[in-house]
């Protein structure tokens, strides 16, 4: 069952929010950050969910409060990377000038997602073990965000900014490049911040036209 998103009240023009809602989503976030960092590291058969409890500090009890199974905590965890993945694509269409421009602010801003404060995020290597109606879901999910990736690698090329280049593979390789990781990022801030300085240059340089 997907996650429903906390009802907000709308006083004038102000949407507030009620302080046991609040309470419950901060909380259901760390869950799903030490969830992703469980199965990221241990894989999910390799993960329980007193592993999460554990790190949270919480009993069975507590946990059960938030998920009913195994299933449904990783399928949360793919959800929430789908979110974040999607706001740093709204991000970086909404403030690139060029195609290429979008590209770079798209890699910095899904990588400040991933080693800032809503880190870390679940890699979806797991996607086979959800039941079918899940599974479909987070592979569409996944496959509208792969083909917004592409239009920003086609609009570079329409507008000069890219060089001519296979938008399916060039699009993969950046793609599977930024989901990957989380599986060897371990929370270091010396590692973050060369990450975030180095990665979109690493990973953009070969799309500019030659000169």
């Amino acid at each position: 069952m997907q996650f429903e998103a906390n009802h907000k009240c709308k006083v004038g023009e102000t949407m507030v929010r009620n302080p046991d809602e609040t309470k419950f989503q901060l909380q259901h976030d760390r869950l799903l950050k030490a969830a992703a960092h469980c199965f990221n590291q241990k894989g999910y058969s390799g993960t329980s969910l007193k592993d999460v409890a554990r790190q949270l500090g919480l009993t069975d009890a507590a946990l059960y409060y938030y998920v009913r199974n195994k299933e449904e905590l990783v399928y949360q965890c793919y959800l929430r990377a789908a979110d974040i993945g999607r706001d740093a694509m709204d991000r970086a269409i909404k403030d690139g000038d060029s195609g290429l421009d979008q590209v770079r602010l798209y890699i910095r801003y899904h990588l400040e997602y991933m080693l800032g404060d809503r880190g870390p995020i679940a890699i979806m290597s797991e996607i086979p073990s959800l039941p079918p109606r899940h599974r479909d879901q987070v592979l569409e999910f996944s496959r509208l965000h792969s083909l917004r990736f592409e239009a920003l690698l086609k609009t570079g090329i329409e507008d000069g900014s890219i060089s001519p280049c296979d938008i399916r593979m060039t699009g993969n390789a950046i793609m599977g490049a930024i989901n990957w990781i989380p599986k060897w990022f371990h929370g270091d801030q010396r590692t973050a911040a060369r990450v975030l300085q180095e990665f979109p240059e690493i990973l953009s340089c070969g799309l500019r036209p030659v000169a």
